[in-house]
């Protein structure tokens, strides 16, 4: 009888210690797999390769924010925001005072006018375009915050062209962009940035041919019409989002909590601060290499990602 115990409760053991291996980890706890493979899909989703590299833009001059059109408070507060960001993540910051913004950041209650204006103006600030109707479409004020992007492209020897339908070399007006009542100034004698045309020079390599793809200009206009309800925090992080990286999923709600859902519609998972997927996902841009192929960048910053984020 002892000796028949002693073999069921050996059994019963076997058999709970076996349950114990299989059984489903709880709701809130995803498995590492999982978890790895949702982070490399929000690497994936957020990049937005430039049209002439194919690969992912990053600041690699020095940024230097300006915030306009609310009070100072808010103003230094979102402009230092970007900059505190920007150094943690390991992105280069223009410490000098006197520096020249190459970021604005604009709260306006007529952004389409704004955009208008940059379209007649210098539709260079609104990113890469072939034709008048696709400078047009460019143009199109569709986010309560939206950004445009001026992209440049440097060559293995660092020799850089703005990014345009064309390759020659010239200019690229950098007057002053801002004025007090957020319109782009008129009648001022604007200083030109000569920057060459791309020698081509590339290593020969699949993987990592020397090319990259940089910001040149960020313009970032803000609908203060349709701001009412929203903290000055939440809103700084998005637009730091926004400044760092061009991202491609502002219309879709995030599987991993990020700040880009607070305008997404019909996204149940919203967040009040910029999270840890997002300052890994800029972490991550921000240590890839500038010279590879797209694929190879989005999985370094999944790798990033999972090495922070993921532990």
């Amino acid at each position: 009888m002892v000796r028949a115990f002693a073999i069921f409760a050996s059994l019963m053991i076997c058999i709970l210690a076996a349950s114990a291996e299989t059984a489903a980890p709880p709701d809130d706890v995803a498995p590492a797999a999982t978890q790895n493979q949702m982070l490399a899909q929000f690497a994936k989703s957020f990049a937005t390769p430039t049209r002439l590299t194919g690969k992912i833009a990053r600041w690699d001059s020095g940024i230097c924010p300006l915030t306009v059109g609310q009070p100072p408070l808010y103003t230094s507060f979102v402009t230092k925001r970007v900059k505190d960001v920007a150094a943690t993540v390991g992105a280069p910051v223009d410490a000098a005072p006197d520096c020249k913004p190459n970021i604005e950041i604009i709260f306006t209650t007529t952004p389409q006018a704004l955009l208008d204006n940059v379209r007649r103006h210098q539709a260079g600030f609104l990113g890469y375009a072939q034709t008048s109707a696709q400078k047009d479409r460019l143009a199109m004020v569709t986010h309560p915050i939206q950004a445009w992007y001026t992209t440049q492209s440097k060559d293995l020897h660092g020799m850089a062209t703005i990014d345009g339908p064309t390759r020659s070399s010239g200019a690229m007006a950098l007057s002053c962009m801002i004025c007090s009542k957020c319109q782009f100034c008129t009648g001022v004698e604007a200083p030109f940035l000569d920057v060459p045309d791309v020698t081509s020079a590339v290593t020969g390599s699949t993987i990592r041919d020397g090319v990259r793809s940089a910001f040149f200009h960020v313009i970032i206009v803000v609908d203060a019409n349709r701001m009412a309800g929203y903290q000055i925090g939440p809103l700084a992080d998005y637009i730091t989002m926004l400044a760092l990286a061009q991202l491609n999923a502002l219309d879709s709600c995030q599987q991993l909590p990020s700040i880009v859902n607070m305008f997404a519609a019909g996204c149940g998972q919203k967040t009040r601060d910029m999270t840890q997927n997002d300052l890994g996902y800029l972490r991550g841009l921000y240590k890839m290499s500038p010279e590879k192929t797209l694929q190879f960048q989005q999985s370094e910053i999944a790798d990033v990602m999972q090495a922070t984020v993921g532990r």
